[in-house]
């Protein structure tokens, strides 16, 4: 079964992960450079999952009516898989979205393998069918990024206003971004002001002619 990548807005949503290893620690690691708030549940946590900075810790097992309104998402990340399923039945009641690690069809969304950026963010899935090959996918990937993507589309993003500004057709504007972008990529880093300013001007003597 194929699942649609939905990406999501996690910035100060409360996130619940129930289980303090290492699947949990990992878990908790990817999701924080997306600005959760995180509360981990667990009768015994890895130390350097409670020293996370933005991660709060209940230090005892999971209970019933730690499930509540308040919770955008849940992982189940406990070493038992039947408390596992109990979290998916009752977040799937509650209509919460749940992750079960290991137990896709436990699951109403998966984690994907996850390619970072700066702003941009590639999740990579095969519907749990090959958590191998999902990182196959995920290392070439990384290997044809350049380091300054992110840095570069950061600095794209800065453009938008200014170009907006400078150039009054929409379409002028897509070909010109495509330029700077190509440029950007054939030199691995961001324009100059003065790189910036003739490439404008080549984009619109051409679309003038």
């Amino acid at each position: 079964m194929a699942y649609f990548p939905l990406f999501v807005d996690l910035e100060g949503c409360r996130g619940l992960i129930i289980g303090g290893g290492k699947t949990a620690l990992g878990k908790a690691k990817r999701l924080l450079d997306y600005g959760p708030r995180l509360t981990v549940i667990a009768p015994e946590v890895l130390p350097e999952l409670e020293n996370l900075p933005g991660v709060a810790v209940i230090p005892r097992a999971f209970q019933t009516d730690d499930l509540n309104g308040d919770d955008t998402f849940v992982i189940a990340a406990t070493n038992d898989r039947q408390i596992n399923h109990e979290i998916s039945v009752l977040c799937k009641k509650g209509r919460i979205p749940v992750n079960v690690v290991d137990t896709p069809e436990d699951c109403t969304f998966l984690f994907p393998c996850l390619v970072r950026r700066g702003p941009l963010s590639i999740g990579i899935s095969t519907g749990g069918a090959s958590p191998t090959g999902a990182i196959y996918v995920k290392n070439q990937i990384n290997g044809l990024l350049p380091d300054t993507m992110g840095e570069i589309l950061s600095w794209l993003d800065s453009q938008r206003g200014p170009m907006k500004q400078k150039v009054g057709s929409e379409e002028t504007r897509k070909v010109i971004f495509q330029r700077l972008f190509e440029r950007c990529l054939s030199l691995n880093r961001p324009l100059t002001a003065e790189e910036t300013q003739s490439l404008m001007e080549a984009a619109e003597g051409g679309r003038q002619r």
